[in-house]
């Protein structure tokens, strides 16, 4: 029996979507992708300078560039990755573990965003506001959930709607 076309495509997807699994994935990204953040890295977004201020900070890295880019918040970078319309590839994402860090001037300490745990809605504040927490544990992120509020999501539940960057000025029925 000859393979029709459209049973060919299927094969063929079948047989791409089995050897994806054997490659490189962002989800096991090396770590020496990580590029540490000095007093002159500024936000992609915005241009802060990132150690100006508190909170969990992000960096995003692309297919075909060699410098990541970074963000002052997890919020933007949510923002940014779950755009519809974002197309570049991504190699890596990765956000600083604030059971380890210090909230106030967080250095160091970069996990793979994939697989952090986050609390969103609790009342620490980041960069921009309302912020969503990371966490390189699930025990840490609930400790942090019990002092501050919030609930614990994975990397793969967090929405559009969770990442607005208004930080609730649209929301504020005194202004």
């Amino acid at each position: 029996m000859t393979p029709t076309p459209l049973r060919r495509l299927l094969l063929a997807t079948f047989a791409a979507g089995m050897l994806a699994g054997c490659g490189p994935s962002a989800d096991k990204a090396p770590a020496s992708l990580v590029v540490e953040i000095d007093h002159s890295t500024a936000c992609a977004l915005d241009g802060m300078l990132l150690a100006d201020y508190p909170g969990p900070k992000a960096q995003i890295h692309y297919d075909g560039r060699s410098e990541p880019d970074f963000f002052c918040d997890t919020v933007e970078m949510f923002s940014l990755y779950l755009k519809p319309e974002q197309v570049r590839g991504v190699r890596a994402l990765y956000v600083q573990d604030m059971g380890k860090a210090d909230w106030t001037t967080p250095r160091g300490h970069w996990i793979d965003a994939r697989a952090a745990w986050y609390v969103h809605g609790s009342t620490r504040k980041g960069s921009m506001g309302p912020t969503i927490a990371s966490f390189g544990s699930e025990a840490d992120a609930q400790k942090f959930a019990a002092e501050y509020g919030g609930k614990l999501y994975r990397f793969e539940a967090i929405t559009p709607d969770m990442v607005t960057l208004d930080g609730g000025a649209l929301h504020d029925q005194r202004m």
